[in-house]
């Protein structure tokens, strides 16, 4: 139904427009008594076996939503109604901001991949915490946090810092954004130095709660083995409880795209089809390297349950989908949980 008729139709329509039209018609279609749980019978898969322990949280099933799809925690509620098991919102930084100039968001439709530049555009950490402190649903969540675009790297570990305690008592884990490519100088924030410093500091902040939350870093499907190498190494020495791979890649290898469209597109982080070999072989060596020594949440290229069982076969503990979700729709997490409980038969 969705990939025969609705997406045919949604695909008219420029991409970022489309986001925002279908947040507001999900959240208000669910103000009509009777349609959440509607949707909750459709998509929803409630099962014992799908449950999983990690880092002392227990997650009802092991799909998510990850950052960048409810940046500013406005869905919470309908997006548990779809059947995941934890949403990811982000990435967060403290102050609001707009992001990068549109047009922003790009599909390429050949390649079932998604090309975007958004830039951290979300509603700060103070409003958003607000949100979070009268939110209803008990899904978990994650707070995916970052810095603002006019923060110099210089002071960018203050802006981490402040995220932490605005959101640490609103949120079930953090994960530390540093390798998103619409932000300018990435390369600084994913040095090893800078990481080790960061992290650190916020594992010690971390200790002073009563509460303390876990705390995993996201790094880039572009890192080479060397650099792998080098986040497992800060892991170990940071102590933080693991990792998400992969963000989104600037690459555009074998693209079904013309070049013509790509150099139109321009700047962005490319995810969907083309990322998912990548991020499996990502979690792969850091699982195998590491000799499994922390979780995995494994993300990128996500289209089917196929993809999603390659990836918890790799090494991953959980998975996250956001773009096989617009390509494929909201059945998509179905599929992957009824292909979970088969295979825990």
């Amino acid at each position: 139904m969705y990939k025969l008729f609705l997406r045919p139709i949604l695909f008219l329509f420029d991409p970022e427009a489309v986001h925002h039209f279908t947040f507001k018609s999900i959240k208000l279609s669910r103000k009509i008594p009777g349609v959440g749980a509607w949707r909750r019978l459709i998509y929803s898969v409630n099962d014992k076996s799908l449950e999983k322990e990690l880092f002392g949280i227990k997650f009802k099933n092991p799909v998510g939503i990850a950052a960048g799809f409810d940046k500013n925690a406005l869905l919470l509620d309908e997006l548990e109604d779809f059947g995941f098991g934890f949403v990811e919102i982000g990435t967060v930084t403290p102050k609001p901001q707009n992001g990068n100039p549109k047009p922003r968001l790009f599909r390429l439709k050949k390649d079932q991949a998604i090309i975007n530049r958004m830039g951290f555009n979300n509603d700060g950490a103070e409003v958003i915490a607000g949100r979070l402190k009268n939110k209803k649903t008990k899904l978990t969540i994650g707070g995916n946090i970052g810095k603002n675009t006019a923060t110099d790297n210089s002071q960018a570990k203050a802006d981490y810092i402040f995220n932490f305690k605005q959101l640490h008592e609103y949120v079930d884990y953090f994960v530390v954004n540093v390798s998103c490519p619409n932000i300018g100088d990435v390369k600084k924030l994913q040095d090893q130095d800078f990481l080790e410093d960061l992290l650190t500091e916020l594992k010690q902040l971390n200790a002073t709660y009563s509460n303390p939350k876990p705390i995993l870093l996201k790094i880039a499907p572009d890192l080479n083995d060397g650099q792998l190498d080098e986040v497992i190494e800060v892991i170990e020495k940071s102590g933080i409880d693991g990792v998400i791979a992969t963000n989104t890649t600037i690459t555009r290898d074998n693209l079904q795209t013309s070049a013509d469209k790509l150099q139109q597109i321009g700047k962005g982080g490319l995810s969907g089809k083309p990322l998912t070999d990548r991020s499996t072989y990502v979690i792969r060596y850091l699982a195998e390297k590491s000799n499994k020594a922390f979780p995995i949440i494994g993300v990128g290229g996500i289209h089917s349950a196929h993809d999603a069982m390659e990836k918890l076969d790799a090494g991953a503990d959980l998975v996250q989908v956001y773009t096989g979700f617009i390509y494929e729709g909201p059945k998509l997490v179905k599929k992957i949980n009824k292909a979970i409980i088969n295979r825990n038969r």
